[in-house]
């Protein structure tokens, strides 16, 4: 067996759900409590005045749907909210992509991101801290 032979039949032997969450078509019994797990700004990005923060869920799918009535759906649904630097308002997405904010003034900022079920109550939040240098002259 060659090498590339090993490395196809290894790849093969994995399910699909060893890789991605169950299936949505399937309803589950007992889920786990939603995760939502949030890295650092790229520096990249934040080296050009942007900020790209990516981040995922687990145990909870993001869609557009809202209200009492989404509540009893299975796999569970939600979305998140954002804010940045304690405004008084926040931003909904339900994209699953990655944050992109720009426009913000060099300094230190943060952003608050929450886990939100269809009703806008929220799970469970993270928050990320970072500073934006003076762009260069």
């Amino acid at each position: 067996m060659t090498e590339r032979t090993s490395f196809i039949t290894s790849i093969s032997t994995q399910s699909s759900t060893d890789i991605r969450v169950p299936s949505p078509l399937v309803e589950i019994e007992h889920e786990a409590s939603p995760k939502l797990i949030v890295d650092p700004p790229l520096p990249e990005s934040l080296a050009q005045g942007r900020v790209f923060i990516q981040y995922r869920t687990q145990n909870l799918r993001l869609l557009p749907v809202f209200g009492k009535g989404a509540l009893g759906v299975s796999p569970r649904i939600g979305h998140i909210h954002i804010t940045v630097d304690d405004a008084p308002w926040h931003f909904i997405d339900a994209s699953g992509e990655t944050i992109v904010l720009v426009g913000l003034e060099p300094g230190s900022h943060k952003v608050l991101i929450e886990l939100a079920d269809p009703t806008h109550k929220v799970i469970t939040s993270e928050t990320v801290h970072f500073t934006l240098a003076a762009p260069k002259q």
